[in-house]
């Protein structure tokens, strides 16, 4: 695949790198951590949380981890059992962000109890990171990951047609890739299993950021901007939530709402949340986007 080299023949190809961004404000605009202090203590809140989680999840027997679903040391689900008195056979599965580069499922299973006390099974995706892999390869994990928890559910004890998807920042954009999937080359006849999505304050145009230090390590190529861009594909055929935090740059929230536009539903601002903590609604049956994702699985 061909890898995009941009070249700049005058400042003033610099000045219009990318809609009104110079190359430093653009950098900037895709740096989420531009608008808060310090990352680390939401990362270790992930770290802290899902630690948490596993042990609880442990202590009731519900917790089944490391659960291979290909060849690969990486290709790895965790899945959490529902603890509620009445199960309602659903799935949540969560796809972890960190820019395709950083983060596994050990820390993002911060919102599992939660959900197994909904009574909802609640698995978590782990994938290769780039550099190691192209984002291709981390879109085919994931579909690989979806196929396998279609073909398992009998063993579990979930519904296969009904599989719900969450995922933050790039887990937001994986989650919306795996709505528009042709399933049957996965063995899968049924292509609307996948009943509902929240993507959360996701990428859905890689354009912008194949001009920016993000694209080091995924040297995305024209075809994969093209192909891997979810607001340049077909529309899903599933119930979509679009929210992001309203502490987040402008072209977060801009490509949100060019998204949710495209998809003809309502973005969401979630009030007091950055781009980090904002996922961490999902943890609080109570807050106002896991209301959202409740109402969407029909739990209430």
């Amino acid at each position: 695949m061909k890898t995009i080299i941009i070249t700049f023949n005058n400042v003033s190809d610099i000045a219009m790198l990318y809609r009104e961004f110079d190359l430093e404000q653009l950098e900037t605009q895709y740096s989420p951590s531009s608008c808060i202090d310090d990352i680390n203590v939401f990362i270790q809140r992930y770290v802290d949380d899902s630690k948490s989680s596993a042990l609880w999840a442990e202590q009731h027997q519900s917790l089944r981890s490391n659960l291979a679903y290909g060849d690969s040391e990486d290709e790895l689900i965790d899945m959490y059992l529902p603890t509620a008195k009445q199960a309602k056979g659903k799935l949540q599965v969560y796809i972890h962000g960190g820019y395709w580069q950083q983060l596994t499922k050990d820390e993002s299973a911060f919102a599992a109890n939660n959900f197994q006390q909904l009574g909802c099974h609640f698995a978590v995706i782990n994938y290769a990171l780039a550099p190691k892999v192209r984002l291709a390869d981390i879109v085919e994990q994931n579909r690989r990951a979806i196929a396998w928890l279609y073909l398992n559910a009998d063993k579990f004890g979930y519904d296969a047609e009904q599989i719900y998807l969450s995922g933050s920042s790039a887990g937001g954009h994986l989650a919306m890739l795996m709505a528009q999937t042709d399933w049957r080359q996965y063995g899968i006849e049924n292509g609307d299993f996948i009943k509902g999505i929240c993507a959360v304050s996701g990428i859905y145009d890689l354009e912008p950021i194949a001009h920016t230090y993000i694209n080091e390590p995924l040297q995305l190529s024209e075809q994969e901007i093209q192909t891997l861009s979810p607001i340049r594909l077909s529309t899903p055929q599933c119930q979509v939530i679009i929210a992001y935090g309203d502490n987040e740059t402008s072209e977060f929230k801009r490509q949100s709402d060019d998204m949710a536009r495209r998809l003809d539903c309502a973005s969401l601002q979630v009030a007091r949340c950055n781009h980090f903590d904002v996922i961490m609604e999902l943890s609080d049956a109570n807050s106002t986007l896991c209301q959202q994702v409740i109402k969407q699985m029909q739990l209430a």
